[in-house]
């Protein structure tokens, strides 16, 4: 005879919900084993004289729930061959919910040439409908507990969360859930849902939720669902929304207008409005100027999925992609020991990309791949980099002290001679120079340069701060006492 595993669901925790086809089959079987007998309905089963065993010890000898299902699917299977029949294994609630012995049985049953039978019963999520009243049509999901994050959660649906065995799973769960919810905002636990004479219900806010202190196997928190504008702007899909509607007839007549060309200027000065805020001790600035940048992103995808081309869910799957595909030491078998393996895995990967689309990197100009669009400084920086990798450099920083000098002395000569075209040449030949210099002593120019920006703006506007003190406009003064408070202003800033 076949070994065969009928799996069977004790319900919610009401003997009334009980099915007829489930209590037959508790009944007539011969061997009867239980998932755990901490559920209402063992109670029954004693009352009317219907033995079974129990895998609670199974919990106590393993360290994780993985573990304790893999143990309990092993011994079923090894029991079902060994009686050459039937074996029953009842569960709580619904064998196909929320129920991971029932997923590895259905995989390894196959396998190992073992028939499986799964019968229903009452769900925990029959009686959440009934008692705490919604309806999951309006839209509905149910979490683990055990596993939940902030990627799952959506405001717009009913969520029931299962699993919360306890104080330490429930504050867990309170972490993850204000990660979107406001503290105070409304949520509803269950204990023994449907259960007359254990039933728990508690609404309260969502930063009480680990003080509760009778959490068990039948309990669960439910999170209604909301349209709440509050909740709604903290999620991606409503930021989508927004551009679609602003691009819409029915939206903004600018936004409607713009297009890649006309965003340009818009994108680069996002960009470096976000570079600013770095150099500020004020989180909410830089929060308000990446979302702006962010915005830029949203409107460009939305240009080109009007147009066809692709939309910003192609964005976001394209980069997953790539993040996952250029990181395999961390996704893959890879290793990298440190930055510079890591770095180094990333090219290779790079190169084998572009052989993938048909091009040949070795026949590519060493030079290629520097943006076009990059500011002069740092262009300059990555072009000198590229070139110094193959050799094309100087050997020591005093070579490159020669050159900025040479090039200086050139500027010079420039200058006197008067021509606008020769002396743009060498004030850029000057410039690379200083570039070559920053790279030797390992500093970023760009940065260098920002500095030095930000070192004037502020000391001259300590010339205007003193000026405007002693009643005086910049009409009011002359170089001198300009260069009088300049001087004043290197001591203090």
């Amino acid at each position: 005879m076949q070994p065969r595993i009928t799996v069977v669901g004790l319900g919610s925790g009401d003997e009334d919900q009980l099915t007829l086809g489930v209590w037959k089959k508790l009944k007539q079987a011969k061997r009867l084993y239980l998932r755990t007998d901490q559920h209402p309905m063992v109670s029954l089963l004693r009352d009317n004289g219907i033995a079974y065993e129990s895998f609670d010890s199974i919990y106590t000898s393993n360290d994780t729930f993985e573990q304790v299902y893999e143990t309990i699917a092993g011994q079923l299977l090894h029991l079902s061959k060994e009686e050459q029949g039937e074996v029953v294994y009842a569960v709580p609630g619904h064998p196909m919910v929320a129920e991971m012995t029932v997923q590895l049985l259905r995989v390894r049953c196959p396998q190992e040439q073992v028939e499986l039978t799964v019968m229903g019963g009452e769900s925990f999520l029959d009686q959440a409908f009934v008692r705490l009243g919604f309806d999951p049509i309006d839209g509905f999901q149910l979490l683990n507990g055990n596993d939940l994050s902030i990627y799952s959660l959506n405001p717009q649906l009913h969520t029931v969360i299962g699993q919360v065995y306890d104080t330490h799973t429930a504050s867990d769960v309170k972490l993850t859930l204000m990660e979107l919810y406001p503290d105070d905002w409304e949520v509803v636990v269950g204990h023994a849902l449907g259960v007359q004479g254990e039933e728990r219900i508690h609404r309260i806010p969502l930063f009480e939720l680990d003080h509760l202190k009778d959490y068990g196997n039948l309990s669960l928190v439910w999170v209604p669902r909301s349209g709440e504008e509050r909740l709604r702007s903290r999620t991606f899909a409503r930021l989508h929304e927004i551009v679609e509607i602003l691009r819409s007839p029915e939206g903004c007549p600018w936004d409607r207008e713009q297009t890649h060309q006309s965003l340009r200027k818009n994108l680069i000065e996002e960009a470096y409005e976000v570079l600013e805020t770095f150099d500020e001790e004020d989180p909410d600035h830089m929060a308000e100027e990446l979302g702006d940048l962010l915005l830029q992103i949203m409107l460009h995808s939305q240009i080109e999925a009007e147009e066809g081309g692709f939309t910003v869910w192609d964005v976001i799957g394209g980069l997953n992609e790539k993040l996952i595909r250029r990181h395999p030491h961390v996704f893959g078998e890879m290793k990298a020991d440190d930055a510079d393996e890591a770095l180094s895995n990333w090219q290779q990967i790079k190169q084998e990309e572009k052989r993938k689309r048909g091009i040949d990197p070795n026949e590519l100009p060493l030079l290629s791949g520097v943006p076009r669009e990059l500011p002069g400084l740092m262009k300059a920086y990555k072009l000198q980099k590229k070139a110094a990798a193959v050799g094309f450099d100087w050997s020591e920083l005093g070579e490159v002290l020669n050159v900025v000098e040479s090039e200086l002395s050139e500027l010079k000569e420039a200058v006197a001679s008067l021509s606008k075209q020769e002396q743009q040449e060498e004030l850029g030949d000057l410039l690379f120079s200083i570039v070559n210099l920053a790279r030797f002593l390992k500093v970023e120019p760009e940065e260098a340069m920002s500095q030095a920006n930000r070192k004037f703006f502020e000391r001259f506007g300590y010339i205007e701060r003193q000026l405007r003190l002693k009643g005086k406009s910049f009409d009011q003064t002359d170089l001198q006492e300009m260069e009088s408070l300049w001087q004043e202003a290197k001591k203090v800033l």
